[in-house]
């Protein structure tokens, strides 16, 4: 493997790829250090605590790379572009027109791709409001405002930072799809994770329970071996094609398959699961009354109320994402157009219900492995009552980036007939 990665550097026109990711990639996180206009950096280090946690602040400032409890001009990381292309995900299943425009090749992607991008132009200016508005009520629990002036115009110049960097961030990620080595959105994310290793480590090796420090390195790799092992797991559907007369030649035939992946959500179920599950705990201690922090208790981070509902809610959003992502009705009728058909099983409305019954065995294992994943850290943080640094959306993300960006570099050597990595 360092073999064929020395190979990699040796090749020209991907070693200028490399760099240029990395480039793209350090000024991101440089902009996650760089404090927007108007900040009393003192009363800010008084409320990093808020931030931490596997609440919606918490899992929003892991993703970010901690430019949110910065007050960073790139806080709002690239979020909001996510959350805008699950929406137009989302409603291109609902709305007609958008589902016709998805099927228009590569001209209607790029019209669902400006949207998606004013979406999130949209989704980032109501972003930065609300979180103005959140680190103004702060103030309390720091003793002295969070800015240091809070009229109009300064309030505004705060939220035009923020979203113009949100804007720089999307930017940034495109041009590293583009020109760069892997997905650009998924490696910012991955460097925004991968830069909390530092203080990950120097939390476990400071920790006071020694039975989690000598434990922790063997049950990081279980789960990493897990979450690789699960990621790469797929159904291999045969596909069978007829052989056709054209003129006086016989084309077509051959045989292959339709790979149907254990986990076709990926890490979105997990994300959904743990915002939903955040704002109960959030909503009772903002109001007052026993019978509230009674309910915050209930359903805070470390509870098992959050642990069970969070498992409910992975595994209902991995059954939805996975039907709006794969069709199956689609998928037995483009067989059926290109004379495909599954050995054993009649073309057409067959086929569908074939595709549907796999599916949906395939579904509750790889929701299970989801929720799994996601509920171990609390479940260590309780049983050991140590600090599980990285959370199971976090380890889910990075392993999973890793394992894509391993396989479009190896593409890339592969046309180039060196060895790759997988064998």
């Amino acid at each position: 493997m360092l073999s064929t990665i020395l190979k990699a550097f040796t090749v020209g026109e991907i070693r200028k790829k490399l760099a240029f990711t990395a480039l793209l990639l350090a000024i991101y996180r440089f902009g996650a250090h760089i404090p927007v206009p108007g900040v009393n950096a003192d009363a800010l280090e008084s409320v990093q605590e808020q931030f931490g946690g596997a609440g919606v602040l918490g899992l929003i400032n892991t993703l970010g790379g901690g430019g949110l409890s910065r007050v960073a001009l790139f806080a709002l990381g690239i979020m909001p572009y996510i959350t805008a292309s699950i929406i137009l995900q989302l409603l291109t299943v609902v709305v007609p027109s958008l589902e016709k425009l998805s099927k228009e090749g590569e001209v209607g992607q790029q019209r669902i791709t400006q949207y998606t991008r004013y979406l999130t132009v949209g989704l980032a200016f109501g972003q930065a409001i609300g979180y103005v508005f959140l680190f103004r009520s702060f103030t309390a629990s720091a003793g002295e405002p969070l800015f240091d002036d809070f009229g109009a115009p300064s309030v505004f110049l705060i939220v035009m930072c923020l979203t113009a960097g949100c804007i720089v961030v999307m930017w940034l990620g495109e041009l590293i799809t583009q020109r760069g080595i892997g997905n650009g959105i998924s490696l910012m994310i991955f460097a925004s994770i991968i830069s909390g290793l530092p203080n990950g480590i120097s939390a476990w090796w400071n920790n006071s329970d020694q039975v989690f420090v000598v434990m922790m390195p063997f049950v990081a790799l279980a789960v990493i071996a897990a979450v690789v092992f699960i990621q790469e797991g797929q159904r291999r559907i045969p596909i069978q094609y007829a052989k056709r007369v054209i003129g006086r030649r016989m084309s077509g035939g051959g045989q292959t398959y339709l790979p149907l992946r254990v986990n076709m959500a990926g890490v979105i179920p997990v994300i959904f699961a743990a915002s939903i599950m955040a704002f109960p705990p959030t909503i009772a201690q903002i109001a007052t009354g026993d019978a509230n922090t009674g309910f915050a208790t209930f359903f805070s981070t470390n509870g098992w109320g959050y642990i069970v509902g969070e498992t409910v809610f992975i595994i209902l959003f991995t059954y939805f994402y996975t039907a709006v992502t794969f069709n199956p009705v689609d998928q037995a009728d483009n067989l059926k157009k290109y004379g495909g058909f599954i050995p054993g099983v009649r073309p057409g409305r067959p086929t569908a219900e074939f595709l549907d019954r796999v599916l949906a065995r395939l579904t509750f294992p790889g929701a299970l492995y989801l929720a799994a994943v996601a509920a171990l850290p609390t479940i260590l943080i309780n049983q050991t009552s140590a600090n599980f640094y990285f959370g199971g959306t976090s380890l889910l993300i990075v392993v999973g980036v890793a394992l894509d960006t391993m396989k479009q570099l190896e593409a890339q050597l592969m046309m180039r007939n060196y060895e790759g990595f997988l064998k």
